[in-house]
């Protein structure tokens, strides 16, 4: 437990060196405000009324509703897959020629078919974590040792009952990769999203500040998406300690 405390404490304090790295170096410099603002301006632009509760919710709405979102299908997805290979094969090559579509292109067609608002740019997000995670978990599926199932198999076990009791737990570790690397893509496609339509969100709202120059709220606007996700990968560094037990869950 200490070992994990000062793991804790050293990651902290190495942002804590980086904002203070970041003020000196503009001090120094004399770099003017309008082009990097100095860590103590971005803190001051919260006082601005720019909305910035609203506009953060939003944006966490967006991000963690595409999340969740792909989870559930993308484990879902790896299942059938795992359980009627011939969908797999069918299925699965479209998967990756449909993922390899730039989401900013299919923005605009989202709008235009769901509207714009929270819920494309849930779509948004969603459409963009999905792949890691339905890849990963496959195969976490398939690296269970065959001659186990075969065994289980013999004692009339059912197939959700080796899903549960055998696969499940053994593909746990490949799930929370993909997990962790699909919490940096749905923070870009719900800001993809707000980018090319949308009426609040801390994306939109750093359009509109961008209007005015006021770069001390634009970089508070990077700083709060930031948040959001690194709150959403702790939040799975924290899943995965608990329900995998792994004592290097945060490395």
């Amino acid at each position: 437990m200490s070992k994990r405390l000062g793991q804790y404490g050293l990651i902290v304090l190495i942002h804590l060196g980086v904002v203070l790295i970041w003020h000196v170096a503009i001090k120094v410099s004399e770099i003017p405000d309008y082009v990097m603002p100095t860590p103590g301006a971005t803190l001051m632009a919260l006082g601005e009324d720019y909305g910035w509760w609203h506009n953060t919710v939003i944006t966490g709405m967006e991000v963690y509703g595409g999340y969740a979102l792909a989870i559930v299908v993308g484990v879902t997805m790896a299942l059938i897959f795992n359980w009627f290979k011939p969908v797999e094969t069918m299925l699965m090559p479209l998967m990756v020629s449909l993922n390899m579509i730039p989401k900013v292109a299919l923005g605009p067609l989202f709008i235009v078919w769901f509207s714009y608002g929270v819920g494309s740019n849930i779509l948004i997000s969603f459409s963009i974590c999905l792949l890691p995670i339905l890849l990963t978990m496959e195969r976490g599926l398939k690296e269970v040792d065959p001659d186990l199932i075969d065994l289980v198999r013999t004692l009339n076990a059912s197939r959700w009952q080796i899903f549960i009791k055998i696969q499940l737990p053994g593909a746990l570790p490949y799930l929370f990769s993909g997990m962790k690397v699909a919490t940096v893509l749905a923070v870009a496609g719900a800001i993809v999203g707000e980018f090319i339509a949308s009426e609040e969100g801390l994306g939109y709202l750093m359009l509109q500040v961008q209007v005015t120059m006021d770069t001390a709220a634009m970089f508070m606007g990077v700083l709060l998406i930031t948040l959001i996700g690194v709150l959403l990968y702790f939040f799975v560094l924290l899943l995965e300690y608990f329900v995998v037990g792994k004592t290097n869950a945060v490395n």
